[in-house]
């Protein structure tokens, strides 16, 4: 039980702070000595995280189930920033599963990922809000995201550094970069529970508990984040990436 709150206070963190999940779920195994989360508690903690975002931008998800004019246009440019994320995760799904297996090269991504989020500094404050966004802004952000799919690359720090990059207000580039990744967590769950039913993994109480803590933790990371990105952006936790990304790169 102790592995799947570990696993789910993990989880919880990194999916919605922009410090990469699927690197931290790499390379602390790998520190460790040890294995990650079964394809059980895997499953169940991309679902615990979908609920933490859908949770807490209960408000546009309800918007959008309305299908209002507002609400119709929301989905339009979600549904445009999702579609390079789908296509480069069809042509690559086998080379970006074997990267899992080269925690070095996670870290190395991590440090990139603290970079990027590092060039923001030099960005103009933008004004733009998520209702404002064009379509070519949202193929653009979308392909961020689709580089995310490389372990150590944080999805939630391309998608809101790329949004800063088109003239988006900090809070309203999280708000995006969030409600976009609610396709590309659902998918992430409905993968993990294809693979662990094929392979016949439990989900047991204890996978359970760590769906709720990750559901927890991670509503509060994404409170954390808003209010951090208001003050000071995104620097702090570039600096972050660069330094762990270092230490993983040296003792790995």
């Amino acid at each position: 039980m102790f592995d799947s709150i570990f696993w789910g206070a993990v989880q919880g963190l990194t999916e919605f702070l922009p410090i990469s999940s699927s690197g931290h779920l790499v390379i602390i195994p790998a520190l460790l000595g040890r294995e990650g989360p079964d394809l059980g508690t895997t499953a169940m903690l991309h679902l615990g995280t979908l609920a933490a975002v859908l949770v807490y931008y209960r408000s546009d998800v309800a918007r959008m189930a309305r299908f209002d004019r507002v609400g119709r246009r929301m989905i339009t440019i979600i549904v445009i920033g999702t579609i390079p994320a789908v296509v480069f995760g069809l042509l690559f799904e086998s080379t970006l599963d074997q990267l899992t297996e080269r925690p070095k090269l996670v870290a190395g991504m991590l440090i990139l990922t603290g970079l990027i989020m590092l060039a923001t500094i030099l960005l103009r404050p933008g004004t733009k809000t998520t209702e404002q966004l064009s379509p070519t802004d949202a193929g653009v952000i979308g392909l961020a995201q689709s580089f995310a799919l490389i372990p150590g690359i944080s999805r939630s720090g391309m998608t809101i550094s790329t949004g800063l990059a088109r003239g988006m207000e900090r809070v309203e580039a999280a708000r995006f970069a969030f409600l976009l990744g609610i396709p590309a967590i659902a998918g992430a769950g409905l993968l993990s529970i294809a693979k662990a039913v094929s392979e016949g993994a439990d989900i047991t109480s204890a996978t359970i508990i760590g769906m709720v803590v990750a559901s927890i933790v991670g509503y509060w990371a994404i409170s954390f984040l808003i209010g951090i990105l208001g003050k000071v952006g995104l620097a702090p936790f570039g600096i972050y990436c660069v330094i762990a990304g270092i230490l993983g790169v040296i003792v790995l």
